[in-house]
């Protein structure tokens, strides 16, 4: 499909939802982006609102090809591909981001750009598959195994993050032809500070997809906003007392969360501030 069904607009608008986009760092890699504010503005376009300066921003100007997700409180989903096409200061989306309670009555974040996107192509509304990620989540917990390897990608808050029941975990990676796919992966977790292990379960036909050696990036995340971003090698499915697991090394972590996003692992070399006055 390349469009969306009019009577799902409507589910889009609620700043109380999961809005992910998937956009590509100038070397090809994955990169995952929440913006709640993302919305469809018609039944062939989006637009999302920015308030701060992450890589996403940087990311669309120079490769416009994103991915994106759209999660409602009731766990219905809409997934698919989108070619950013240029952002604006003024104009209706503008102007109704900014009414929104969490921009209207914030002082420190309104929001300065909106931009656009043409939709390419949305699988439509999709409903959480909670069986098989509940099931996904009992046996994965079984079944992964710490190995420590001396990487310690992930603080101990980042790892407690991706360990948690609870929480969001959403998987980005390159599709065929050249734009970014997004699959929830809920039952993922972290067996140590240097990898993410998740079984095949819930979403196995997209999974499958996956090759050994791929980049790939993945959000962790809450309903309270809290939020990291970890990539790096998918390593392949293997078995774990009888469950398929897939595995991956990780190379990178993000901090995705506002006021400051920036990377935190590798370590940053530290510079001297230098102050104007």
């Amino acid at each position: 499909m390349n469009t969306f069904d009019p009577n799902d607009l409507a589910c889009f608008e609620p700043e109380a939802k999961v809005g992910l986009v998937a956009t590509l760092s100038p070397d090809g890699r994955p990169h995952l982006t929440l913006l709640t504010s993302l919305m469809a503005t018609r039944t062939d376009q989006l637009a999302f609102g920015q308030f701060s300066h992450g890589r996403s921003k940087q990311n669309v100007r120079t490769t416009p090809q994103t991915g994106f997700l759209i999660m409602t409180r009731d766990r219905k989903l809409w997934r698919g591909k989108a070619r950013w096409t240029h952002q604006r200061t003024e104009g209706p989306e503008y102007e109704a981001f900014n009414q929104k309670p969490m921009f209207r009555y914030n002082a420190y974040m309104g929001i300065h750009t909106a931009h656009y996107l043409d939709l390419v192509e949305t699988k439509g509304r999709e409903a959480l598959p909670l069986a098989a990620i509940g099931l996904g989540l009992l046996m994965g917990r079984l079944a992964a195994r710490s190995q420590p390897d001396g990487l310690p990608a992930l603080k101990p808050w980042a790892k407690g993050l991706f360990q948690r029941v609870g929480s969001l975990k959403f998987l980005a990676r390159v599709d065929s032809d050249g734009f970014p796919w997004i699959t929830p992966v809920l039952p993922l977790t972290a067996p140590d500070s240097g990898h993410l292990v998740f079984p095949a379960m819930g979403y196995g036909r997209e999974l499958a997809r996956l090759t050994e050696g791929e980049p790939v990036a993945v959000l962790g995340l809450t309903f309270q906003m809290e939020s990291v971003l970890a990539g790096g090698r998918f390593e392949g499915f293997g078995a774990s007392r009888g469950i398929r697991m897939g595995r991956i090394r990780l190379e990178w972590v993000y901090n995705s969360m506002p006021p400051k996003q920036g990377p935190i692992f590798p370590p940053q070399p530290l510079a001297a501030v230098t102050r104007f006055s």
